[in-house]
Order: structure tokens, then sequence, then C-alpha cells
């Protein structure tokens, strides 16, 4: 029995000792905090996706400069040998063409480039409100993960002292052995949910190096008070500002407005060009003896009408007209559905509101003084290890899903912000 004593002194020792080691390696290891607002500044800077998507605005203006380019002229060089074996003499000549743009095809081409540049600007907002409310819940399951892994430490903490505890009772004959080293099981049970949990914090801090295209954020950690996603709204208020900021909604909007450019370019491009031609000619002197001439020297202006057949087909001003028709619809569905999604992340935020206040309203409290009140009639014998156990995970996961719940409020709250078409979230 002695020696029976002996191993579970020597196994608790291990065990604290394994649990000292593992406080220090932590505490040896802390990590510079990664705040939220500095974090989402960041990804502003970084992020590879919305620095490519930058480069269309860029593309863009540049396009409205070569819309606004005239026709380059021509320039012709000939010569010619009027005889070869009559020595009639040469012709040399040049002359510089134009191309005389009408019905205002430059102008068209401008306010369509123009038009398109608005366009990529209005996309590149969108981009911007979609990545920031997905890197805001990438930091949000960082942050969610961090609180379950404390959860899972002091709930290991709490069983491992009561492990010591036991383990004294048993050596004093007041408990059984079967009860210690359910205790201790218990404990090492625990520990691997510890190992799985600091995992999945791992993994989610992992993942928010794809928002800031910077592997180095494994370095550092994250904070924030989920209890700062409490917002009052009116769901009509709300569908009013959607309706009136939504980039995606803007975007459709000006889509129908580049459609509008687009037709009329093909209007304007169904009208005729004047090609302008100047140029001179020299012709030498003829040398035949029976027309001979003298060196001449002449002046040539030209004009050419092209004579436009195709415009007795216009598919093309049809095709830009029906894109214009599709753009409209386009936008009108868009219209609609974000009125839907308003609506339903509104229920979603309202339903996750009420499940927060649930556990506001004592079920953290009860859980926990049922867990103290258990764990003190063990201690005097009044209750057996399995009912303390029981009680320990009762309130574990309650903690979780208490956890959980700020995580879902928050997560709907970001949801709703980003459909309604605001942004306001910081914690």
């Amino acid at each position: 029995m002695k020696h029976l004593h002996m191993k579970i002194r020597v196994y608790f020792i291990i065990g604290v000792t394994l649990l000292l080691s593992m406080t220090n390696k932590v505490q040896a290891q802390e990590k510079e905090v990664l705040n939220f607002e500095e974090y989402l500044s960041l990804v502003g800077k970084k992020n590879l996706g919305y620095a490519a998507q930058k480069y269309n605005i860029g593309m863009a203006e540049a396009s409205i400069q070569t819309a606004s380019m005239f026709p380059d002229p021509q320039l012709d060089l000939e010569t010619t040998n009027n005889g070869i074996k009559e020595n009639m003499g040469y012709v040399y000549g040049a002359s510089i063409g134009w191309t005389l743009e009408l019905g205002g095809k430059r102008k068209a081409r401008v306010n369509l480039a123009k038009d398109q540049s608005e366009l990529s600007k209005i996309q590149l907002q969108d981009f911007f409100r979609n990545l920031r409310a997905d890197a805001t819940l990438g930091y949000l399951e960082a942050l969610k993960s961090k609180a379950i892994l404390e959860v899972q430490q002091d709930s290991y903490k709490n069983i491992l002292q009561l492990a010591k505890s036991d383990s004294i009772r048993y050596r004093l004959g007041t408990i059984s052995l079967v009860t210690s080293k359910q205790s201790k099981l218990e404990a090492a049970s625990l520990l691997n949910e510890i190992y799985q949990a600091e995992s999945a914090e791992q993994q989610a801090i992992t993942g928010l190096a794809v928002f800031l295209s910077d592997g180095k954020i494994t370095d550092r950690d994250v904070a924030g008070d989920f209890n700062a996603f409490n917002r009052d709204f009116n769901i009509d208020d709300l569908i009013i500002q959607a309706l009136n900021t939504r980039a995606d909604l803007l975007a459709a909007k000006q889509n129908t407005q580049v459609a509008k450019s687009q037709i009329n370019l093909e209007k304007a491009n169904r009208k005729i060009d004047l090609g302008i031609n100047a140029g001179a000619e020299r012709h030498t002197e003829a040398t035949n003896e029976i027309a001979p001439s003298p060196t001449v020297n002449a002046v040539k202006l030209g004009l050419s009408i092209p004579l436009k057949f195709s415009n007795r087909r216009n598919a093309g001003v049809k095709i830009a007209e029906m894109a214009h028709s599709q753009a409209e619809l386009e936008y009108h569905q868009i219209e609609q559905g974000i009125q839907a999604e308003v609506m339903q992340a509104y229920q979603q935020y309202i339903a996750t509101q009420k499940q927060v206040k649930q556990f506001h309203n004592g079920m953290l409290t009860e859980a926990k003084s049922i867990l103290d009140g258990i764990t003190y009639s063990y201690k005097r014998g009044e209750s057996s290890i399995l009912e303390v156990l029981n009680a320990q995970r009762t309130y574990n996961g309650v903690r979780k899903d208490y956890y959980q719940a700020l995580a879902d409020n928050a997560t709907a709250l970001i949801e709703l912000e980003r459909r309604a078409g605001i942004w306001d979230i910081n914690f």
C-alpha cells in the first residue's frame, strides 16, 4: 500500500510539474497584441487582392486618355517612272492624309471611358466593403478560439487542483483509489482538449494571414471585447440606408450609364468620316523626242467619302440597346435583393441579441453556483466525483455556448452592417 501511495504521489508531482512548465512556457512566449483597428488598417494596405483591384482604376483612367486621342495623320510617299524606254521622266510625290471624325465619335468614346472609370472606382469600394467584413469575421473567429482555449485552461486547472486534493484525501483514507484516479483521468482528458483548442486558435490566427498577405501574423495575438456589438436599429432606416449607399447597387446603376454611353458610341460610329488628303508632286523633265516636257511641280487636294452600306444593318446599336435593358433589369433585381438581405440580416441579429440576453439573465451565474455547490459537497463527502465532473462539464459547456452566442451576435451585426452599407465596428 505504501508503494502504491508513492506511485500516486509521483504521478501527481509529474502532473503539477507539467502544468507549471506549460504555464511558464506560455508566460515566456507572450505575443504582441494586434488590436482590431491596426489589423483593419493593415488589411487595407497589404491585402494583395485589394491591391490588384486598384489596377483596374489605373487602367480605366488610361483608357480615358486613349479615347480622347485624335486619329493619327498618314504620310504617303510615292514615285513613278512614266516610261522606262520613252524617257518621259519621273514623278515624285508626298501627301498627308487625315481622318476627320464626324458625329461626335471622340466625345462618345471619352464619355464611355469616363463612365467605365467611375464604375471601376465603385467596384473597388464594393470589393473593400466585402473584404473589410470578411477580415473582421476572421478576427472574430480568432478571438472566439482564444476565449474557448481560456475556458479549457480554466477547467483543466480546476480539475487538476481537485486531483491534487483527491490525492491527499486518498492518502488520508477518506476516498477510494478509484475516485482519486477518476479526477486524474478527467484532468488528462481536459489536457487533450486544451491541445485541440490550441490548434484551433493557431489555425484561426494563421487564417488572418490571408487578409494581410503576411505570414508573420502568427507571431501576434488578438484582443477585443465581445460585448461591444450591441446596436439599436430601425429596419426601415436600414433599408433606406442600404439603397442609398450599397456600393454594389451604385455599381449596377453606373453599369446602366455605361450601357447607355455604349449606345451613344454605336450611334456615333454609324456617322460617316471624311478623309482629307493634301500633297505635292514633282514631274521631272521628259527628254522624249516626240513629246518633251519641262520639269513641273503640282499640288493636289483630295477628299474621300466612305459609302456606309453597312448602316443598313444596325446590329451594333440593337445589341447595345439590349445590353442597356439588361443592365436596368439587373439593377432592379439587385435593389430587390438588397431589401431582402437587410431584412434577413436584421432578423438574425435580433435573434442573436435574445440569445446573449439569456446568458446575461443568469445562466452563467447559475451554472457556476451549481458547480461550486457540488464541489463543496464533494469535499464534505456528501456527493460523488461523477457529480462534480458532470457539473464541471456543464459549466464548461455553458461558457462555450456563451462565447459562441457572443461570436454569433458579433457576426450577425457585421453581416447586417455589410448588407446595410454602413460600418461602425470597433472592439
